[in-house]
């Protein structure tokens, strides 16, 4: 392995106990370029091609209050898969704020668990006294990278291959754009919504595929709401207004304290691709909240939509001495409890129909890019330790048959967020593999990984060394190159 290693950023961090930044949420401060990647075991295949990114919340400066993980400064891991060969590089983001930190040498915004005060500079987002850290999720549209922030940020722009930074998306509304910003790898589009404290409190949006803004329109709510993530059909996008929301009384007083209304209905928006407000059809279902779906397509009269619906969305704090107890259990799914479920909406009726697909603890999941918003039969979710916002394993879904199959981890070792990259010249919609990155704590070292899903109970197929340990992090994403070619 050959490995350049980049100027050193400007760290103010010091040692110290806390969980999310020790062990597997280690910050990482160094940027390298590296290539000829040593193979662990097995063979890197000739028969992908194309792009693995993840983004990582990664904490640069020692926090002003109390951390919370998702405080962390964006970092893009990359691994440039071609011709039996890899590449890596990792970025942090330099967004606005990583630069105006680098420049004072320290911290000057607080976080999602501080209170009004902390924070040296106004913020950014819906929460509005954030630093906009773009940490949360990336994906690739026209060709170019996109990194977002959890509560509605600028989104920055970086070349997939290079990682090379072109700063703020010129596009992005006021409000900004929110984590979770979709592709139609059929027509190119870009959907994405963004939310806000103040009203309509929603708008919803659609890109070309050239990278312009052709519907920017208001879905009217009846407050603040704290919106995560939406899906798309053929015909529709669905976004959606669920009983989980800032406590409205706190934040008169500018406090961003979240509260579960279970004697509310869950309500999910249903709007034509590119229609206006008036055309939004409104449908109720049960109580819950919901951070990722899986996908959505149309069937005769009705429109399906699969994601991870939440049994608990305000846990009881976790049994811990060190006072972090309370916002671990927010992060850890063994306390709200994700499963994998279906809503069904009858265009013809009016009504929703739900049914549970799976009772384990699932969350984050992927699918074939190239079957978002078409009926689809595999997904592939992720599984984790009690206690921790950490990933051990992964399971295959075959949602025709009701069969499923199991990778996990060794003790240790915790993964990434895992695309579905094709095959090149693929078959059929399980032809390719599942890429992620691995801590192994065990041994102070991380590598890339990829699981054959036509043999997924087998586990990876091929293991590539990092040149450095990453930290944990949130979302990623697989590109081909052929659509990288096809955008440029």
């Amino acid at each position: 392995m050959n490995v350049v290693r980049l100027a050193p950023v400007v760290s103010s961090m010091r040692p110290n106990n806390h969980p999310y930044l020790n062990g597997p949420w280690t910050p990482l401060l160094e940027e390298v370029n590296a290539w000829d990647l040593d193979v662990i075991e097995g063979r890197i295949p000739d028969d992908i091609d194309g792009v693995y990114l993840r983004n990582t919340e990664n904490q640069v400066h020692q926090p002003l209050g109390r951390h919370h993980p998702f405080d962390g400064d964006g970092m893009i891991h990359q691994i440039d898969l071609r011709g039996g060969k890899a590449t890596y590089r990792n970025r942090f983001v330099r967004t606005r704020c990583f630069q105006a930190e680098q420049l004072a040498g320290r911290s000057l915004w607080g976080g999602i668990m501080d209170r009004p005060g902390v924070s040296t500079r106004p913020g950014f987002g819906a929460h509005g006294g954030l630093k906009d850290s773009s940490s949360t999720d990336i994906i690739v549209h026209a060709g170019k990278a996109l990194s977002t922030f959890y509560q509605c940020g600028e989104a920055y722009v970086l070349d997939p291959e290079t990682l090379e930074q072109q700063g703020v998306a010129p596009w992005v509304p006021l409000d900004g754009i929110s984590a979770h910003p979709k592709v139609d790898e059929r027509t190119g589009e870009l959907l994405f919504f963004n939310y806000s404290t103040h009203a309509p409190y929603m708008h919803y949006g659609v890109l070309d595929a050239d990278g312009r803004l052709v519907t920017y329109v208001p879905v009217p709510l009846p407050g603040p709401r704290l919106p995560h993530d939406m899906a798309f059909s053929e015909n529709w996008s669905i976004l959606n207004d669920f009983p989980f929301y800032w406590d409205e009384e706190l934040l008169k007083r500018g406090l961003h304290v979240s509260r579960f209304h279970p004697e509310m209905k869950s309500r999910f928006a249903l709007i034509p691709r590119h229609g206006t407000t008036a055309d939004i059809r409104w449908f109720e279902a049960e109580p819950t909240y919901v951070l990722h779906w899986l996908n959505a397509y149309e069937e005769g009269d009705e429109v399906v939509l699969d994601g991870y619906f939440q049994e608990n969305p305000s846990p009881e704090p976790l049994a811990r001495d060190d006072g972090h107890g309370h916002f671990m259990a927010f992060i850890d799914e063994h306390s709200f409890r994700p499963k994998l479920h279906r809503w069904r909406f009858n265009l013809a009726t009016g009504q929703t129909r739900e049914e549970r697909l799976d009772d384990r603890i699932l969350e984050f999941g992927m699918i074939n890019q190239t079957y978002l918003g078409q009926p689809y039969r595999y997904a592939y979710s992720t599984t984790t330790p009690p206690g921790w916002f950490l990933f051990n394993g992964f399971v295959k879904h075959d949602l025709h048959t009701g069969e499923s199959w199991s990778v996990t981890l060794p003790e240790g070792r915790y993964a990434s967020e895992a695309p579905f990259a094709p095959r090149i010249d693929a078959r059929d919609e399980d032809d390719g593999y599942l890429v992620s990155f691995i801590i192994d704590e065990n041994k102070g070292t991380s590598e890339c990984i990829l699981i054959d899903c036509k043999r997924f109970a087998d586990g990876p197929v091929c293991r590539i060394a990092l040149p450095h340990k990453i930290s944990s992090g949130t979302h990623a994403h697989w590109v081909d190159r052929r659509s990288l070619d096809r955008a440029r």
